[in-house]
């Protein structure tokens, strides 16, 4: 194009300019690492050490813990870096790989909470036929699928997105790469780019939501009808998973389906940090840290020898 320098490095702007404030967000956000780090991290260990908990939930839910892990140090520990050095700028060939990074996790993470919703509706309103659904075999087809899927859906927003020639600035205002802000930076056409982004999100995001709430509005008939006792237990271990899913897709959804002319602002990062930290941060403590049965299994990992209890 005419007049036009092509971008060879972007700049992230981050949430603040000053010391001060760039040395908070950096603890806050290192410290959220750390507590997600460790929370996963537990899981994983006791998922594999305990052979009571060798089943299909636990199954997937170390699989999430491990994802957890990935999905968290795409983003946080280089938004950390730029925060304490103050050198925000990243290479177009780091850009796009964190964005596949973070799109291929975020991917992987939807299928996987669809999948679990399934394990949880066939549990409670199936239960006789459970051995037989989600037997090893299909657990590990369905992880495999979601896995290999992930890659070819993350390689082809990757691929359409650095397809285009970025000749207008080079300030991203986010604090980490991602589609919608690249898009802006663009001096051509994005509407091809664009309608595959909504198309794929409302078809295959929006298809899981579907799933996971009819799978919940099943399992909460079912639970309606057990004692008041058991429905307090299913409810408080149903409804947090459902305020997490619900907070990932839809602050996922409001960031890569809004119009992208408009300007990006704190605000929109505030959104950015709701999909891409805060579930990894909150996956661990809701799915399973709460669970007595992980409780228990916890502890003796901790002591270091067999715990009994009540």
């Amino acid at each position: 194009m005419v007049n036009s320098t092509m971008v060879t490095e972007f700049i992230l702007t981050g949430f603040a300019d000053g010391w001060k404030l760039r040395l908070l967000q950096a603890v806050v956000f290192l410290l959220i690492y750390l507590a997600t780090n460790l929370g996963n991290l537990l899981i994983i260990t006791v998922t594999t050490i305990d052979q009571k908990l060798h089943t299909p939930m636990y199954f997937f839910l170390r699989n999430l813990s491990i994802l957890d892990m990935c999905y968290i140090s795409v983003t946080v520990p280089n938004a950390c870096a730029q925060s304490l050095t103050g050198k925000r700028t990243i290479s177009v060939a780091a850009c796009a790989t964190q964005i596949f990074l973070v799109i291929y996790c975020a991917y992987v993470e939807v299928m996987f909470l669809t999948i679990m919703a399934q394990d949880r509706y066939v549990a409670i309103c199936q239960p006789l036929r459970y051995p037989i659904i989600m037997n090893h075999q299909f657990c590990v087809q369905m992880t495999l699928a979601s896995l290999l899927s992930g890659l070819v859906y993350a390689g082809v927003h990757t691929g359409n997105t650095f397809q285009l020639p970025f000749c207008k600035s080079n300030v991203i205002h986010q604090f980490f790469c991602d589609i919608p802000s690249l898009l802006r930076l663009s001096c051509s056409d994005t509407f091809r780019n664009e309608l595959l982004i909504f198309v794929s999100s409302i078809g295959i995001c929006g298809s899981c939501f579907i799933f996971i709430a009819i799978s919940y509005t099943r399992i909460f008939s079912m639970v309606l009808k057990f004692p008041t006792r058991e429905q307090g237990k299913a409810f408080s271990t149903c409804i947090p998973h459902i305020l997490v899913v619900s907070v990932f897709l839809s602050c996922g959804f409001y960031e890569y389906l809004r119009p992208s002319v408009n300007s990006e602002t704190t605000q929109d990062m505030i959104f950015s940090v709701f999909y891409t930290i805060v579930p990894p941060f909150l996956n661990p403590i809701i799915y399973s840290l709460r669970n007595k049965q992980v409780k228990k299994s916890v502890r003796k990992v901790i002591l270091g020898k067999r715990y009994s209890g009540k």
